[in-house]
């Protein structure tokens, strides 16, 4: 639709065919575009879009004026992109330093090296490839647009698809030529216009405003030039134009609104994998930032995401899905409007910045300081140095982590989910065992026959690789899902609230460790073995609720609300069947151990006191 809207005006003018070639095209475009429709599934609307297919091709075989071509076309263009949602910009925003390169490798042979269409394979070609800097047709392109003849190219021409090509590089690539119509002088004077025009900032405040939108769109609103500097000035540094916040959210509610038309039409299937994609791929990457922004919200959209899939899962009535969707929908707005205020204050990204840390490093420093405790009581401090050598790999993979996320690969939010799921999860089985058996070393006697039996030999291989791998494992899973919060308070622009806040946590936490240390020398054994055991059955519940919660939003387990049960994150208590099952049959299993251990203790006898003679 997109291609006939902008090439019509070079295959009619005043009702006469100015080329024989173009005109050929056109009719077979709009043939092609009418078969396809006919063969989509079927939904409420299908019917009039064939209409207005149908107009459509009358009015090319009739040769209506362009203007009146492109405007069918467009309409028909938005009516099926309405009935059957597709993404409309890339859920992130593309990496656009390699593109040139890319372009050069994949395009330049036909449509030349600055886009001039003048390539070396371009000649005999028919018809000729598009030449990207006939600013004629650049007025009528849309990056979305540049992006479909990429990934699917054009029929009956040597335009192939490009679907080979990674999303991310077919969109760059879709970016890139966008831009070869446009100097680098407009886009300097689109950046001053930009700048000091806080409601254009506002109307692009997401990717999919950026992808839509032509210049000749721009142009009936705000003037030919300043339409032309600020087009420049977004397709050229598409980058600082938004934080592709809100794109996540459009990508979203255009799966929510495919879910539902899936689910109208019986295919539960699909229904349910574009309602878990609604959540991966749309509102997941957002997550962090609406956590630091209005964390009630954030709250709300997960437990209604939960409600939805559990509809369409045990097969709700449609009207029950569409009112879910649609209550979604209303919260999405909601966030939209929290993501798009300015950034916060310096002390509020201070605050943040703050209590992220605190949280997420106090359940890695209990750990921590309950083992470093534990080995220097039982004469072991050879094994503190595994704990340290454990949380400091932690940290230094929690840098890597931040460095590939950021620069070398996205993390998918099937990915971040699985990994914190599968961490918590991994972590809680190997807590609940370290905290049985200390429990049972705490009881009468047990300790002391433990010193006799082992205090002689040698830390292990085997025991100072395990004290490795679990402190890597607990602080890991900590600084992974720290390093998604700080991503998002980064983009704020106000580092320096960030790291005084960041430092200001670590200040307590160290503080914390070292009263936990100190307090932890004056205690006896036998007490302090307790406590740990306590602290660390404790910790282990907490994560296999939110190991069973992350998998249940990677769509590994089902989701079976309890709507009456408060979400409390941080005790991992999550309103849903299946993760406070887990807890309790893990709480059982604590207790048995417990229990097994105290039924099982037998205190050292007491020697009797020599009488003098």
């Amino acid at each position: 639709m997109d291609y006939i809207a902008v090439d019509y005006s070079a295959a009619v003018s005043e009702g006469v065919v100015t080329s024989r070639g173009e005109y050929i095209e056109m009719v077979e475009f709009s043939q092609s575009a009418s078969e396809r429709i006919a063969g989509l599934p079927l939904t409420a609307t299908k019917p009039d879009l064939i209409r207005l297919a149908d107009r459509l091709k009358r009015a090319i075989a009739d040769k209506a004026p362009a203007d009146k071509v492109a405007e069918l076309a467009r309409a028909l263009g938005r009516e099926v992109l309405l009935a059957y949602p597709v993404a409309l910009a890339p859920s992130a925003m593309p990496n656009l330093s390699r593109t040139a390169s890319l372009y050069a490798q994949q395009c330049a042979s036909c449509h030349g090296p600055t886009g001039g269409g003048d390539g070396s394979g371009a000649a005999g070609l028919d018809p000729p490839p598009a030449a990207f800097t006939d600013m004629s047709r650049a007025r009528q392109r849309s990056v979305f647009s540049l992006y479909q003849v990429i990934n699917q190219g054009i029929d009956g021409t040597a335009m192939a698809s490009f679907a080979q090509l990674d999303s991310a590089d077919q969109w760059a690539l879709a970016f890139h030529v966008g831009a070869f119509a446009f100097s680098e002088a407009d886009a300097r004077k689109g950046a001053k216009i930009w700048d000091a025009d806080a409601d254009l900032r506002q109307r692009f405040s997401n990717l999919e405003a950026l992808t839509q939108i032509t210049r000749a769109q721009l142009t009936q609103d705000i003037g030919e030039e300043k339409a032309h500097a600020l087009i420049a000035f977004l397709r050229q540094t598409p980058e600082k134009a938004t934080a592709s916040r809100a794109a996540g959210l459009d990508i979203a509610r255009a799966r929510l609104r495919a879910s539902v038309s899936a689910y109208d039409s019986g295919d539960r299937d699909r229904a349910a994998d574009l309602a878990l994609s609604a959540y991966l791929d749309g509102f997941e990457p957002l997550e962090p930032m609406l956590a630091v922004r209005d964390a009630g919200l954030l709250t709300q959209i997960e437990s209604s995401m939960g409600a939805l899939r559990a509809a369409i899962g045990r097969g709700a009535t449609t009207a029950e899905v569409r009112l879910q969707a649609s209550e979604l929908v209303e919260l999405f707005d909601q966030a939209d409007n929290v993501l798009e205020q300015e950034a916060g204050d310096w002390v509020s990204s201070f605050v943040g910045s703050f209590t992220i840390l605190l949280r997420e490093g106090l359940e890695a420093l209990l750990i921590v300081v309950a083992m470093t405790a534990f080995l220097r009581k039982a004469g072991r401090p050879e094994g503190i140095r595994y704990v340290h050598a454990g949380w400091v790999a932690a940290l230094a993979g929690g840098a890597a982590t931040w460095f590939a996320a950021t620069r070398l690969i996205a993390v998918s939010g099937a990915s971040r989910e699985l990994t914190e799921g599968l961490g918590s999860l991994l972590a809680a089985a190997v807590l609940v065992s370290v905290g049985i058996w200390m429990h049972g070393k705490s009881q009468a006697g047990e300790w002391q026959r433990y010193i006799q039996k082992t205090m002689s030999k040698a830390l292990s291989l085997g025991s100072s690789w395990f004290l490795f791998g679990l402190a890597f494992l607990v602080v890991y899973r900590e600084v992974f899902e720290t390093i998604l919060f700080y991503a998002a308070l980064w983009t704020e622009r106000n580092g320096v609230a960030v790291l005084a806040g960041a430092g200001t946590a670590i200040g307590f936490l160290v503080a914390i460790a070292w009263a936990m240390l100190r307090y932890s020398r004056k205690l006896p054994i036998g007490k302090l073995l307790s406590y740990s055991a306590i602290l660390i059955a404790i910790l282990a519940v907490v994560l296999i609720g939110k190991g069973v919660a992350g998998l249940q939003e990677a769509g590994m387990v089902g989701i079976t609300p309890w709507p009456f049960v408060p979400r409390i994150e941080m005790l991992g208590v999550f309103p849903a069947s299946q993760p406070l099952i887990a807890q309790f049959l893990l709480i059982v299993i604590i207790a048995f151990g417990f229990w097994r251990n105290i039924q099982e203790s037998d205190p050292l006898p007491h020697k009797p006191q020599e009488k003098n003679s």
